[in-house]
């Protein structure tokens, strides 16, 4: 099955055309949707900027407020009065009956003139309670010391301490949610000691927060230092757990506005953090920040389909002007198709269509010579492949062993002439063998076991020979008689000529997927300026004559490449070595 690939047509000028036209689709797609993010960010980057001022300014209110509100109670605690109640012994004498009633017109003086404070109370460490109420039903004075704004303030040590959001119990049947900033008078257990409250209403801490409207579900709520709430539009679903905030997230994050999903919305908190360790947090919905997201889109799909619209008629006016030289040079290629190879294509440009002309005309020039080549090529490898038949078994060759036959026979070594008659008729099977030039190089290794076993016994005591070839070569494909040359010349020309017993090794082995054979004697060698004069002729352009090394690595070189063939390399006195390279084929 074919597979599949894009923009694969009969006409060029149809995939040009596609292809223009899909990178012109993508490019405005990519670029309206670019235009689109930009200015959805734009939008909203303004959006949360107008947030974080809003955020800044109830936070910088709920600060002067606060401000205000411990400046009073720093006022009642100047009182010097406030120091002598809590310093009485005797809560029931005249002299403390005195002080509670000037201190109480005192608070009830300041209650009256602020609406947002709840009450005014003064708990002593010698059990004296002071408030701005006449006639109060108090709760037991353990009650009250007990009580976390009382306790907050003696381990604050004479700091401001703010609450959080809680119902207060002061007073009998009296339950109101309250924010209480207390302070330390005095030191603990010493006369003269005591705690001062403020309790303020939440009234306008909840204007301040709910005056600020950052769309159709945004809101502001404010978290003390220990994560409890102070205010929030939602408390009590919060309380009763059908809606949740990212508190402890929230306590971690520094000033900042931070991203959080939660249940499938998208929040945008926005943090600011007061003096008091109050956190003022904005809750926005990106998706209301902006107002005109529609109309942001409609219009960048509006223009993004009038410039695709543009785009596409010039893309099809190129593409037909680029795609007409083409076709015309198509159609005189169609005319070489059928044989005619006087065609020329006239050259009108110097862009690529021109080079592209003049390589044709080239190309139609070298088929012409190359047809003619490749003639007198294959009748070269012809010639070759006869004359490597007619060269591996020639008469002196055959008279010579016909004649080693007969002086054994007549001496009667009757095993020797059946071994090696045996050898010759293999010798003679495989070479008039007919089919593909290409044998498995077991078949050559067998051919060439025959003519050494032949070869050891005519020049007994002449030589010994050892073939070591890797096994995992055998299946691989080889030109057939190759190595009969090769250990012909090492017989002939290098051990035969010594005095003593010479060795023969054939070895084979593969080389980042090139097949090495090597055919290695210890015979007389050669001089540099014999093996420059071999080598040389081993590059002529024609077969030579007899077995010739030249001959076999012609033939190589028609069937494999020049880059294969036969390196020679020899000392005197020291041997002769021949390396064949051939490709890996199996």
């Amino acid at each position: 099955m074919r597979s599949w690939q894009p923009f694969r047509f009969k006409s060029i000028h149809t995939s040009i055309a596609i292809a223009f036209s899909c990178l012109i689709l993508a490019m405005t797609a990519l670029l309206t949707y670019n235009s689109y993010r930009l200015s959805e960010e734009a939008v909203t980057d303004n959006a949360e900027t107008y947030t974080e001022q809003l955020i800044d300014q109830v936070n910088a209110n709920v600060q002067t407020y606060l401000d205000n509100m411990v400046s009073i109670s720093s006022l009642v605690m100047s009182n010097s009065e406030l120091e002598k109640a809590a310093a009485l012994r005797d809560l029931h004498s005249p002299e403390a009956f005195v002080l509670e009633e000037g201190i109480g017109k005192f608070f009830r003086s300041v209650v009256r003139s602020r609406e947002d404070i709840a009450t005014i109370l003064f708990a002593g460490a010698n059990g004296n309670v002071l408030s701005d109420r006449e006639q109060p039903e108090y709760k037991p004075v353990d009650d009250l010391t007990r009580q976390d704004w009382y306790r907050n303030a003696v381990e604050a040590q004479g700091k401001v301490v703010i609450s959080s959001s809680h119902v207060q119990y002061l007073y009998l049947r009296e339950y109101r949610w309250v924010v209480s900033i207390s302070r330390q008078l005095g030191e603990p257990g010493k006369p003269g000691s005591g705690v001062l409250m403020v309790d303020l209403n939440l009234n306008v801490i909840n204007n301040l927060c709910k005056q600020i409207e950052l769309g159709n579900r945004g809101y502001v709520f404010i978290l003390d230092p220990a994560g409890d709430l102070i205010y929030h539009p939602q408390q009590q679903l919060l309380y009763s757990r059908l809606k949740s905030e990212a508190i402890p997230t929230l306590l971690a994050t520094k000033d900042s506005s931070i991203p959080i999903q939660e249940n499938g919305d998208r929040k945008i908190y926005t943090i600011r953090t007061n003096e008091f360790g109050w956190k003022v947090i904005g809750v926005t919905y990106p998706d209301e920040l902006v107002g005109n997201k529609r109309e942001i889109r409609t219009t960048s799909v509006l223009a993004g389909i009038l410039f695709l619209i543009v785009a596409l008629s010039i893309s099809i006016f190129l593409s037909f002007r680029l795609t007409k030289p083409i076709k015309r040079l198509e159609s005189l290629m169609k005319k070489v198709e059928k044989g005619d190879f006087n065609t020329r294509v006239e050259v009108e440009s110097t862009d690529e269509i021109g080079k592209l002309s003049r390589s044709f005309n080239l190309m139609i020039g070298k088929i012409k010579d190359l047809m003619g080549q490749i003639v007198e090529e294959q009748e070269m490898k012809r010639i070759s492949e006869l004359k490597a038949m007619q060269a591996q078994i020639h008469p002196h060759f055959l008279y010579n062993t016909l004649d080693s036959i007969i002086w054994m026979a007549e001496m009667g070594k009757m095993e020797e002439v059946v071994k090696m008659t045996s050898a010759l008729a293999k010798l003679f099977r495989s070479s008039i063998s007919k089919g593909d030039g290409l044998v498995p190089i077991e078949v050559e290794l067998e051919h060439i076991r025959n003519y050494l076993t032949i070869q050891n016994i005519r020049y007994k005591n002449k030589f010994t020979y050892v073939i070591d070839v890797d096994p995992s070569l055998y299946d691989c494909k080889t030109l057939k008689i190759v190595l009969q040359p090769l250990v012909e010349n090492a017989i002939y020309h290098g051990l035969k000529q010594q005095a003593v017993i010479g060795h023969l090794s054939i070895t084979g082995r593969r080389e980042n997927g090139t097949i090495v054979l090597q055919v290695i004697d210890d015979g007389v060698g050669m001089s540099e300026e014999q093996v420059h004069a071999l080598t040389d002729r081993l590059r002529q352009s024609e077969g030579g004559k007899g077995v010739g090394l030249q001959n076999v690595n012609h033939r190589i070189g028609l069937y494999f490449g020049d880059c294969y063939g036969l390196e020679i390399r020899s000392e005197p006195e020291e041997g002769t070595s021949v390396t064949l390279r051939i490709p890996e084929i199996r």
